[in-house]
C-alpha cells in the first residue's frame, strides 16, 4: 500500500481513439513474500483470459481456476467421470466450451513456448479422451492483444502484448516505456520498447497484477490513487 499514483491503459491497439472511463486499484503489499516475477505472470494470465473472455462475451469460458471435471461437466461436453483421477483436477488456462478450443499461457521464450505445447496436448488428450465424438476440442488459434499500464502521469509505461504462435499456446510478453512527462498515452506506446527493468518489477509487479484485475472487475478507487483505466473495448 501507499505507492504513489498511477494510470492504467488497457488497449487492443495502438489506434485507438476513445478515452474510456476511470478505475483504481491499491498496490503491493509491505509484508509480501510472493516473487516479484509471480506478479508479472498473475497479471498477464488474468489479463489474457479476461480479455478472451470479453471477445467472447456469450460463450462458455472456464480460466485456470476452473479444473477439467468441472470444466466436462458444467461445459456440457460429456461424462466428468471418464475422465481419470490422476487428470481430474487438471487446470487449463483458457476454455472456450462453445468455441471447443483450449489455450496454455506462457512467457514468450522458447521454453515458454515448449512447455506451452506440452501442456496444451497433454490437456487436449485428456479433456477428447473424456468428450462426446462431437465436441472433440483443438487448440485455439488467432488471440493476439496488448495493454499498458502507466504508473504516475507520464511516468514509466509497461506493456503486455500478448500472441498465438501456434495453436493452442499463447505467448506473453512485457516491455518498458520510459517516462516521458506531459506526453498522450498514445505518444508514449510509440516510444522504444525496453526490457522491463528489475526495480520496476519489484516496486509494481504486485500492483500491475491488483490493477488489472480491478480494471476488468470494476474496481473502486482506493485513497491515494491518482490515475484511470482504459479498458480494451473502449480505445477500439
Amino acid at each position: 500500500m501507499g505507492l504513489a499514483g498511477f494510470l492504467l491503459v488497457l488497449m487492443a491497439a495502438l489506434g485507438a481513439q476513445a478515452e474510456p472511463p476511470s478505475s483504481t486499484l491499491p498496490g503491493r503489499k509491505p509484508d509480501s513474500r510472493e516473487p516479484w516475477g509471480a506478479f508479472l505472470g498473475k497479471a498477464a494470465h488474468e489479463a489474457i483470459g479476461m480479455e478472451y473472455r470479453v471477445q467472447h462475451p456469450t460463450n462458455a469460458v472456464f480460466l485456470d481456476t476452473v479444473n477439467l471435471f468441472t470444466i466436462v461437466g458444467k461445459g456440457k461436453l460429456g461424462n466428468p467421470k471418464r475422465l481419470s483421477e490422476f487428470v481430474r483436477l487438471l487446470r487449463p488456462d483458457i476454455t472456450d466450451t462453445d468455441a471447443l478450443v483450449l489455450f496454455e499461457i506462457k512467457p514468450d521464450n522458447e521454453e515458454g513456448r515448449k512447455e506451452g505445447r506440452e501442456q496444451a496436448g497433454r490437456y487436449l488428450a485428456a479433456l477428447n479422451e473424456a468428450v462426446e465424438p462431437d465436441k472433440k476440442l483443438a487448440g485455439g488459434t488467432g488471440f493476439e492483444g496488448s495493454l499498458f499500464l502507466e504508473f504516475e502521469n507520464g511516468g514509466a509505461l509497461w506493456q503486455l502484448s500478448w500472441r498465438t504462435p501456434e495453436p493452442g499456446v499463447t505467448l506473453y510478453r512485457w516491455n518498458y516505456r520510459r517516462k516521458k512527462p506531459n506526453a498522450s498515452w498514445k505518444e508514449r506506446a510509440a516510444q522504444k520498447a525496453e526490457e522491463l527493468p528489475r526495480e520496476e518489477i519489484e516496486q509494481r509487479g504486485e500492483l500491475a497484477e491488483r490493477a488489472i484485475r480491478g480494471a476488468y472487475e470494476g474496481g473502486e478507487r482506493p485513497k491515494g490513487f491518482q490515475g484511470q483505466v482504459y479498458l480494451p473495448v473502449d480505445c477500439r
